[in-house]
């Protein structure tokens, strides 16, 4: 179950990085209202960057406290 947490916290921090291009919370913080109307393509389906984020790292939480799975 720590697995499938481990997996989604990645990807949100690998969502992060590839929409903000930064990794540190005071550069992140900044740019978040310039990125909340930013949408991307994710397999064929138009998707909110910050919702996407959001996701991978609510079921990252979900996984890691062992509710998942």
């Amino acid at each position: 179950v720590n697995r499938i947490g481990d997996f989604f916290f990645f990807f949100g921090i690998v969502a992060v990085f590839f929409v903000f291009n930064a990794a540190d919370f005071q550069t992140i913080f900044s740019l978040l209202p310039y990125y909340s109307s930013y949408n991307f393509n994710f397999f064929f389906f138009e998707v909110n960057a910050l919702t996407f984020i959001s996701v991978f790292f609510f079921l990252g939480a979900v996984g890691k406290s062992a509710q998942l799975g």
